[in-house]
C-alpha cells in the first residue's frame, strides 16, 4: 500500500523510494520506521539511516544479535515485541550493507526503501534481494 503523505504539515516532501516512485508502506504490524509510521521515512535526526525495507530471516536475525544489535528479543519497556522471521523493518542501510558483504543480508523491499539507502548500498545489488520486482 502506498505511503500517503503530502507533506502537509510535515515541514518534508513526499518521500521517494530507490526506484524514484513513491514510498510504500514497509510493515504496520510490526510498526517500524524510525517516525513508527509504518514507513522507512528518514530525517536529520535519524543518524542510523533507517531506511531499508527487510524481510527478516533466522539467519540475518542471528547475525544482527552477534553484531550487537539484537531484533529478535522483546524490549517491552521500548514498546518492542521482537522481531520474527518474515517480518518487514526498516533496517539501517548499512546494517544491511554489513550483511550482504558477510552473505547475510535479508531480502528487500525495494518500493519501500527510501532512496538515501543508496548513500550506503548499490541499486544492484538491493534489486538482487528484492521480493517486489516483477
Amino acid at each position: 500500500m502506498p505511503f500517503d503523505d503530502t507533506g502537509e504539515g510535515s515541514g518534508r516532501k513526499p518521500s521517494r523510494n530507490v526506484l524514484g516512485g513513491r514510498l510504500e508502506s514497509c510493515s504496520a504490524k510490526p510498526l517500524t520506521g524510525f517516525f513508527r509510521d509504518g514507513c522507512c521515512n528518514t530525517g536529520p535526526q535519524d543518524i542510523g539511516s533507517h531506511t531499508v525495507c527487510a524481510v527478516m530471516t533466522a539467519e540475518f536475525l542471528a547475525f544482527s544479535k552477534a553484531q550487537g544489535n539484537d531484533l529478535s528479543t522483546p524490549r517491552p519497556e521500548f514498546g518492542f515485541a521482537g522481531l520474527s522471521p518474515g517480518d518487514r523493518w526498516c533496517l539501517c542501510a548499512p546494517r544491511w550493507q554489513e550483511a550482504l558483504e558477510a552473505g547475510q543480508a535479508p531480502r528487500v523491499a525495494l518500493r519501500a526503501t527510501e532512496e538515501s539507502a543508496l548513500r550506503y548500498c548499490e541499486l544492484a545489488d538491493l534489486k538482487r534481494f528484492a521480493v517486489d520486482l516483477n
